[in-house]
């Protein structure tokens, strides 16, 4: 019996006691009636319904949790029910009910875990979106992580999920990453506000050894090229770093292309019409303020040029144009105010706002040694994803980057997360699986196969793995609702800290000339589902589940 079938089970009871007793039922709490207490002591699950339920029902709490209690106590599966506290609930399941959730594990294969409730939506989710000017940093790959992981999560819960990549191409920052290229190639001087590191030389002289009469043209036709070719380059760079980082886009779309297409000045006379903009001291300011903004912000300068955000209106009607019904952007720590921003633009096309959705990451600090590993792109010392992932591996980096919340700045021991113990969490959990499969090999050489007689798991280390497989869909379904993929790398944690112990307590294959009993084809079924959990909450992170470690 997993969490959501005993949840059922607590308030069908609910409302059949409240409804024999003449009270209420439309007190009842509609979720979140059942829970796995801190001290198993307290028993398998604990329920705080009669609390939630009985001010509004009329009732006292613990005497309503002694008659919900008596009554679970009659029903299958549950091998207890005691009343404790002011009102809460401890159940004892029945060993075959609680054994049963391996089962459904293994009968569900690989769509344990999944869900439907987000089928139908169409989510359009934008990450990394690195301005082309160099290689991808530590925080754009934070987002690379993180984001896959967030649009794999999603995805299995039913959303239909489309990854883009904006690619800056149209600001001054593009500009000054030309001439950088032009001073490089010509023996020159970095330019102010230009982009240092050999990066830079290398992308030059790629530019002039495919276009050799490049710094023959004009100074204006030369810094044309080198903006295209150099953009180019660089793109191609980023997208091979990201595919073997296990990260690919279905969308590269251009900031350039609106602005071209003429579909910057559509939105803002669009705006202007519909009196979502309004003129002032000879610039065009959107009406952000209604969304909760500081200050309106202008979207056409006084000299008649569009501001950064003109492109963002475009760029949202276009997303919407293409029929997404979420939009999900992902942005730096420097991009706090653009919430609000992106908001007033939905609502301005007459929008719920509630289609834009904004989340924020912090910054990554990498440490080696207990020092700080500096970095900045400006003078060349810029760490990148190929850096981080040349220090520690794919696995290591995207495991790394996802197990925390992305609200929180994350600092990363290379030591650590480079080592195989069990304090580098994606070793501890690669482990888990990787045993697992070293045992599944053991019981194949001895022609043993897994059992179901599930009621014979009966060891305080088989409940514990037990119930926590039984927890894998919610957690997913939680970190898809949230946002929040590393809820997934924790219960990882979790699963194998729980594996690990059984494995220590209770042994699965015989010894010597040991009978195969059922409890041991039993015990190998439990492995089987713990192995399958573990593989598919790996792959909803992009990290692999070795055989060997």
């Amino acid at each position: 019996m997993n969490p959501d079938v005993l949840a059922d089970l607590v308030r069908d009871v609910a409302q059949d006691v409240l409804t024999r007793r003449g009270l209420d039922v439309s007190a009842l709490p509609a979720d979140g009636v059942v829970e796995r207490p801190r001290n198993p002591e307290h028993g398998d699950y604990a329920t705080n319904i009669a609390l939630r339920t009985a001010k509004k029902a009329g009732v006292n709490p613990r005497e309503l949790g002694t008659w919900l209690a008596e009554e679970l106590a009659t029903r299958e599966g549950i091998a207890s029910a005691e009343i404790a506290g002011p009102g809460f609930i401890n159940l004892q399941l029945a060993a075959d009910a609680q054994g049963a959730i391996v089962g459904e594990v293994l009968a569900a294969g690989a769509s344990y875990g999944t869900g439907d409730e987000l089928a139908g939506t169409r989510m359009n989710l934008e990450f990394v979106s690195a301005n082309p000017t160099g290689p991808i940093h530590l925080g754009g790959t934070r987002w690379a992580a993180v984001g896959d992981a967030l649009g794999r999560v999603l995805e299995a819960r039913g959303a239909e999920v489309t990854r883009e990549y904006y690619i800056n191409d149209a600001g001054a920052q593009i500009d000054h990453f030309a001439a950088s290229l032009i001073a490089a190639a010509t023996g020159g001087p970095t330019p102010e506000n230009g982009y240092g590191g050999a990066y830079i030389g290398e992308i030059a002289k790629r530019v002039v050894d495919a276009e050799p009469g490049i710094l023959d043209l004009s100074d204006a036709e030369r810094h044309q090229a080198f903006r295209r070719a150099g953009v180019a380059l660089m793109l191609e760079e980023m997208r091979s770093s990201l595919h073997e980082f296990g990260t690919d886009f279905d969308v590269w779309f251009s900031e350039l292309s609106l602005h071209e297409a003429g579909a910057v000045e559509d939105s803002v006379r669009q705006l202007k019409d519909n009196g979502s903009l309004y003129e002032s001291d000879g610039a065009w300011w959107l009406r952000s303020t209604e969304q909760g903004d500081d200050k309106d912000r202008v979207v056409i300068k006084s000299d008649g040029s569009p501001a950064y955000v003109a492109g963002d209106i475009a760029y949202l009607r276009d997303k919407r144009a293409r029929g997404f019904d979420r939009c999900i952007y992902m942005l730096g720590a420097d991009h706090h105010g653009y919430t609000v921003r992106l908001k007033a633009v939905a609502a301005a096309f007459g929008d719920d706002p509630s289609v834009v959705e904004v989340l924020i990451g912090q910054m990554v600090n990498l440490i080696r040694g207990g020092e700080p590993v500096r970095m900045s792109k400006r003078a060349g010392t810029i760490v990148t994803l190929e850096d981080f992932v040349d220090a520690v591996g794919v696995d290591a980096a995207r495991y790394s980057l996802v197990r925390s919340s992305v609200d929180s700045t994350l600092d990363i021991d290379l030591d650590l997360v480079s080592s195989r113990t069990n304090e580098n969490p994606v070793f501890y959990v690669q482990y888990a699986h990787a045993r697992l499969a070293s045992l599944a090999r053991g019981a194949a050489d001895l022609g043993i196969v897994a059992g179901d007689d599930y009621g014979l798991l009966e060891h305080p280390r088989e409940g514990d793995l037990i119930r926590t497989l039984g927890e894998f869909g919610e957690v997913v379904r939680s970190a898809a609702e949230l946002r929040e993929p590393h809820r997934v790398a924790r219960y990882l944690e979790q699963l194998a800290g729980a594996y690990h112990k059984f494995y220590d307590s209770c042994r699965v294959l015989p010894q010597g000339d040991e009978d195969v009993t059922d409890l041991h084809r039993a015990r190998l079924a439990l492995c089987a589902a713990t192995r399958q959990v573990l593989a598919a909450g790996l792959a909803l992170l992009g990290v692999g589940a070795p055989e060997r470690m």
